[in-house]
């Protein structure tokens, strides 16, 4: 594995316009996630949402390591996202009726993308046998996860279920079990794609504050649940960008070698799941919300906004305990709170639970833009320190 990369050069590996292209289409496949939440707000509904929204990331984070270690400028390059955006985007279509009527197109569809990426990458690393090295031990993990994903298509019930839990967990442990050696990371370029992507899934969230209030009468009720839900968004924003963001930054330009490749690996491609995922949650619940501010919110929607954000902050906590190697005990806290309230939300007006969920958001923002105030007030400089 060649050496750690100067970190002048490196700054300068920056995302693409391809990149950016790329993320158009998941941007689509996130709405189609959360419409498939809101059409099914049961517990079953919830449980195959989340199963769609593991599959599409992990075919976002494939191509997301594929432009940081090959870039995006060779003409190969670009015909390979592009069909892969169109596979994806046939997938993203398929999301409505991924586990019925349309089972087998997003099965298909979205294991082309997977081959794609394998595909391309084999084809870009000749001459560099560390990468390609690499490529090859994931390679069999991933095709059976995709396999697997194909055979559920035509299988039905609870068959279809196992077969997707079953694919899905190899797809996952494939990183982990063909091991680090090998990948390299441009650490600047890395973070940078993962902070546009939470922005993309924040993105859906005020999306669905928009569609929650559509045709409804711009009363002070709701207003002021727009109000409340436009505030919950922007302190998830805040957790995200603020102090650990960088630090987490500096931390891994810092690492080289095997160990930089699964620090991204476990902070990035592991552990910004769970944060987009909470977040569709959370626009799940705010979409409800909106559509009916006086009313109390059933529980699987009640769940999706308490239990969303919950998901979001237990993320942030994993992931600066693992990029950072400490704890934060506010947002432990957070989560704690949160999910003893997903209990209040069938028992309150909707309006309500936003106040809740805005008030234990902000509040966590507040108390660590306090901690923080010294080392944030360098943030803009150099980047040489993290959060005590």
């Amino acid at each position: 594995m060649s050496s750690a990369p100067d970190h002048h050069v490196e700054s300068e590996h920056r995302v693409t316009v391809l990149e950016l292209f790329f993320d158009l289409v998941f941007v689509f496949a996130i709405t189609q996630v959360t419409s498939f939440l809101a059409h099914e707000p049961t517990a079953g509904g919830l449980g195959r949402g989340m199963l769609l929204a593991a599959a599409l990331w992990w075919a976002w984070v494939a191509y997301a390591w594929l432009t940081n270690t090959l870039g995006a400028s060779a003409t190969a390059a670009r015909v390979t996202v592009l069909l892969a955006m169109a596979a994806m985007l046939v997938a993203s279509l398929a999301v409505p009726e991924a586990f019925g009527d349309h089972a087998v197109i997003f099965a298909i569809s979205y294991a082309v993308v997977r081959v794609l990426h394998v595909l391309l990458y084999y084809l870009a690393t000749r001459g560099q046998d560390g990468i390609r090295g690499a490529v090859v031990r994931l390679a069999p993990p991933l095709l059976v996860g995709s396999a697997l994903l194909i055979a559920a298509s035509f299988a039905s019930g609870p068959a279809r279920l196992a077969l997707w839990c079953v694919g899905l967990a190899i797809d996952y442990a494939g990183p982990v079990l063909a091991g680090s050696r090998g990948w390299r990371v441009h650490a600047n370029h890395f973070v940078e794609r993962h902070g546009l992507i939470i922005i993309i899934a924040l993105g859906e969230a005020i999306v669905s504050i928009g569609v929650g209030a559509a045709g409804l009468d711009l009363e002070a009720d709701v207003l002021s649940a727009a109000l409340l839900a436009m505030t919950v968004a922007g302190a998830l924003w805040w957790a995200y960008f603020d102090s650990v963001s960088l630090a987490a930054e500096h931390t891994l330009a810092r690492t080289e070698g095997d160990a930089q490749a699964a620090l991204a690996r476990d902070a990035y491609s592991y552990l910004h799941m769970p944060m987009v995922a909470g977040i569709i949650l959370v626009a799940l619940g705010l979409k409800k919300s909106l559509a009916h501010p006086g009313d109390a919110l059933a529980v699987v929607p009640s769940l999706a906004l308490y239990g969303g954000a919950a998901i979001y902050y237990a993320a942030h906590v994993a992931f600066r305990r693992r990029i950072l190697g400490t704890w934060s005990g506010a947002r432990a806290l957070a989560v704690v709170v949160l999910s003893a309230a997903t209990f209040v939300g069938p028992r309150v007006p909707a309006l309500t639970s936003l106040a809740l969920v805005a008030a234990l958001c902000v509040a966590l923002v507040v108390w660590e833009t306090a901690v923080y105030r010294r080392w944030l007030a360098t943030r803009a400089g150099p980047r040489s320190r993290k959060p005590a």
